[in-house]
């Protein structure tokens, strides 16, 4: 099933247990890639209002980690962690993610998964593709159902307004 806007399309393929997000921005790769790459800016964009990302700690390398808080209006919080493996500067990079506690212990009770985030510079700006790979057709449907599709959307949104103020 895929979902189709100006400058965004999301396709969710279950059987292949994969989620393909393409979204378009009117910024150089360098500037998207920025906001992607340091924590003084993805906490202001990564959450979908009225939640708030504060990172706890980043390390943006083949090796390294991000580490942060979604917190809820009231709030709760929900922890993450992301482990980086492939880094191609301004081009892509590869990471997996998954719940925790604010000790870096996994949870078990939700699904993690693989990014795969591939930065192309077009004509008049930055096309981002971010490819999702679960291990299961039941981890993707539970991530949907948390609602990853329209918080995903929101958060890219604000990523539209930060760079409008970076450029």
């Amino acid at each position: 099933m895929t979902t189709t806007t100006k400058n965004f399309a999301i396709n969710k393929d279950a059987a292949n247990k994969k989620i393909t997000v393409i979204r378009e921005f009117d910024a150089p790769v360098e500037s998207v890639w920025k906001a992607w790459t340091e924590k003084e800016l993805l906490d202001q964009w990564w959450a979908p209002k009225p939640y708030k990302t504060n990172t706890k700690s980043l390390d943006f390398r083949e090796g390294g980690h991000w580490m942060y808080a979604m917190e809820g209006p009231d709030g709760e919080k929900s922890w993450v962690m992301v482990n980086f493996f492939k880094i191609n500067d301004k081009k892509s990079f590869t990471a997996e993610d998954y719940f925790c506690n604010d000790k870096r212990e996994r949870s078990n009770e939700l699904p993690g998964m693989f990014w795969n985030n591939v930065f192309t510079p077009t004509g008049s700006g930055t096309k981002v593709t971010v490819e999702l790979t679960f291990t299961s057709e039941d981890d993707l449907k539970k991530i949907l159902e948390l609602g990853f599709e329209p918080g995903f959307t929101a958060a890219l949104g604000n990523l539209d307004e930060l760079l409008e103020t970076l450029n």
